[in-house]
């Protein structure tokens, strides 16, 4: 609970450390109509609060560029109001004893170091300040400084605009504070920076750039953070890192109040969100995939490539906003959305190109090869919570112009989400042990016929369903993947026909399949793990909807039995179904989605009237997921069966498109092209499915909607491998590190 609480804190608003660095240049800046006079002295006497043992300002324990940075910053801001001579020789003596580290081009530098330093260092110099250090040394960082200003760096030359608008602190009177404006926004700041405002307050007496630093020292006192916007942006990153984590159903109510008022700066068009690329990614991603109705005409300036090739991030090489615009393209409800497609192409594209020529840091590309792999609709959320949980680093230091740290929750989220997944991994492990017991008590190992994998059929439950506290949706989801595999090999050559028929007779009559009797042992032990272990499942879902659910939960097994049958029927008569709309009349419903998903449903614990489950958007919800991972299962398993002669959604296609007169076959161009066609009907299914989850259902409740949102993102990732269907040693090693493997973490740095 105390965990808990912290991060509840956080939610209202990260606490950002202090910058050392921007609160320097916020101390330079003079009262209007009294020059000699600070604006705030507050900031002053901080930095005479603030100086360490050694004489230095800064974040680091250790001596690097930014302490350097940030210690001369403060010494002439103390210089330019004759305050704290004692502070300015000590400041002065730690930057003559270090100052070879500025000149390392091998330690990390902040954002333009070779510009802000030697501005500085200018500064200094009109100040009369003597820097103990050679004089050679000081002309080595102007000439640090002569190479940055030449340098091309990433994205455009609007790009380097705007970097150099970013830094143009360092350039003092040599800018042109006119080109620095354009940048300023609706707040008053530069970039959300209290130091390149300050400067623009300084050189150009802009007073909306005052009244951002009044807003600053109103909020924070003597010190200023490295950056600062309004609270919504350190909210949502909040709410992304809970989500990341795996922990955000814990703080439901914190975050549903967050997105409320998301929702309303959206709707009113607020600078603090549109103004700001990862910003706008997030909001735009999270509103939609809570079921807030907003169009995406607010991405639509994100709509080309040169949104972030001629933005700072691109010269900057900051992967982070093209990585949440390549995310949020994915909520995409319709094909004609030609504003969400062209995001995710061109951002796709460039992520592949970063990726492949090194560009990306070692501790983002894991992130960065993930999403490329696992798109929204085709992701296993606890394998992505593991990854991101073992990558975490809490209070990680951000370095722009200067370092800082977002102070907050972080250990306490980390703790949350390794006790989290430990919790949830202790108990799946205890119902896979149940599983196997299972299996062997219905002697279904004892079917040679059968493919009977405990281990693969319960991932498939937990990718879905991995709350810990869904234990029962979560068993009788795995338990009806076994069953209905089972009998797919029965009716797919592991069965006679009189098997096949018998079976479909037991579950038709159901209760009453004592009329009808056996013809085999193998029938006899399907049929007996089929109804025994249904009925088990139905009592506990009648308890929950305080009703009988047998009739709608037989029924469909019974459709599922007739399916397989026809299916069977077709291949034995080599029948081949003249259209794609005969053939989905069955392929949909053998894909056996109706007895797995309606009951896990059930399950969930939510009340679910006779007319909810019977109304068309139920059936279209079942419909729209079935659909898409039949089509899946085809693409990917075209290839085998085309030599059973098993009609396929691939090969229908392939067959239209040229006549098979000669000899029946069909040419690989056509089933090219054929593979092509279905894909997109996958995705035009895959959007509706979508957009009828997160938008327009309104008679199934949210929760239950979303497990068939959610299922259609497990046939995505099992039928994701186009050989024969999905690889078993990828599904294992899935299910070695969401249920059996502990986590790895990483080991704090001493």
């Amino acid at each position: 609970d105390e965990l808990k609480a912290t991060v509840r804190k956080q939610l209202q608003g990260a606490e950002l450390s202090p910058s050392s660095y921007d609160t320097a240049w916020v101390a330079m800046v003079p009262l209007q109509g009294s020059p000699q006079d600070p604006c705030y002295p507050q900031c002053v006497q901080w930095i005479l609060d603030n100086q360490q043992l050694d004489g230095s300002w800064g974040q680091s324990a250790e001596v690097n560029k930014d302490t350097l940075l940030s210690t001369l910053a403060c010494v002439v801001a103390l210089k330019r109001w004759n305050a704290g001579p004692d502070h300015i020789k000590r400041g002065l003596n730690f930057i003559g004893r270090n100052f070879s580290v500025a000149m390392d081009g091998q330690s990390v530098s902040p954002v333009g170091f070779n510009i802000t330093f030697s501005g500085l260092l200018n500064l200094a110099t009109e100040m009369g300040l003597e820097i103990p250090v050679m004089k050679t040394d000081i002309d080595g960082i102007f000439y640090l400084q002569e190479i940055e200003l030449a340098r091309d760096g990433g994205g455009t030359v609007v790009a380097r605009k705007a970097f150099m608008a970013y830094v143009s602190e360092g350039l003092g009177r040599r800018h042109d504070w006119d080109l620095v404006m354009p940048y300023q926004r609706k707040n008053g700041s530069l970039f959300n920076s209290p130091s390149t405002t300050a400067a623009a307050a300084i050189y150009s007496r802009n007073d909306k750039a005052l009244d951002y630093l009044g807003s600053l020292t109103s909020k924070f006192g003597g010190s200023v953070p490295a950056i600062y916007s309004d609270n919504l942006y350190s909210q949502l990153c909040t709410v992304n890192t809970l989500e990341k984590m795996g922990i955000s159903s814990d703080f439901a109510y914190e975050i549903r109040d967050i997105l409320d008022m998301t929702y309303r700066c959206w709707m009113q068009n607020e600078e603090e969100i549109m103004s700001d690329m990862t910003t706008c990614a997030v909001a735009f991603r999270f509103l939609r995939m809570n079921g807030y109705d907003i169009t995406s005409d607010g991405m639509a300036q994100f709509a080309k490539q040169s949104c972030y090739d001629d933005s700072i991030h691109a010269y900057l090489n900051d992967i982070k906003p093209l990585l949440e615009l390549y995310r949020s393209s994915q909520v995409c409800f319709s094909e004609n959305d030609l504003i969400l497609q062209k995001i995710g192409s061109w951002s796709a594209k460039v992520l592949k190109q970063q990726l492949s020529s090194g560009k990306i840091s070692k501790s983002v590309t894991p992130e960065v090869e993930y999403a490329l792999k696992f798109p929204i609709y085709a992701n296993v959320e606890p394998l992505e919570h593991r990854g991101n949980i073992e990558r975490f680093k809490p209070n990680s230091f951000h370095l722009l112009k200067s370092g800082y740290c977002v102070s907050g929750a972080d250990e306490e989220i980390l703790a949350l989400a390794v006790d989290k997944f430990h919790s949830a991994q202790a108990v799946y492990q205890q119902e896979l042990q149940y599983l196997e017991s299972w299996v062997a008590e219905f002697r279904l190992d004892e079917l040679k016929f059968a493919r009977v994998m405990p281990l693969q059929s319960f991932l498939s439950a937990v990718a879905p369903l991995f709350r810990e506290e869904l234990s029962d949706a979560r068993v009788a989801w795995a338990q009806n993947v076994i069953l209905t595999t089972v009998m797919d090999d029965l009716f797919d050559g592991g069965g006679s026909m009189e098997e096949m028929t018998n079976l479909v007779a037991l579950i038709d009559k159901w209760e009453k399949h004592g009329e009808v009797g056996f013809v085999s042992q193998n029938v006899e032990i399907v049929f007996n793990a089929v109804y025994h272990t249904s009925n088990r499942a139905y009592a506990k879902a009648a308890m929950l909807q305080k009703r009988s659910v047998v009739d709608h939960m037989a029924e469909q097994w019974a459709v599922l039995a007739r399916a397989m049958m026809t299916e069977a029927e077709w291949v034995a008569s080599k029948h081949m179904p003249a259209t794609m709309e005969e053939y989905l009349s069955v392929g949909e419903y053998s894909f056996a989605l109706g007895p797995i998903v309606p009951l896990s449903v059930y399950l969930l614990g939510h009340e679910l009237p006779e007319e909810v489950v019977r109304s068309g958007e139920y059936a279209r919800l079942l419909r729209l997921a079935s659909v898409v991972g039949r089509l899946l299962n085809d693409a990917a398993t075209y290839g085998r069966e085309m030599g059973t002669g098993k009609p396929n959604a691939v090969l229908l296609q392939a067959l239209r498109r040229e006549s098979a007169s000669s000899g029946g076959g069909v040419s690989p161009v056509s089933v090219a092209a054929a593979k092509e066609d279905v894909k997109r009907v996958i995705a035009a299914s895959r959007m509706e499915l979508q957009r009828l989850v997160f938008r327009d259902g309104h008679v199934v409740p949210r929760a239950c909607m979303e497990l068939f949102w959610q299922t259609s993102k497990v046939s995505s990732v099992f039928y994701a491998e186009e050989k024969d269907g999905y690889s078993h040693r990828a599904m294992r090693g899935m299910a070695d590190a969401v249920i059996l493997h502990p986590l790895q973490l990483q080991q704090p740095q001493v």
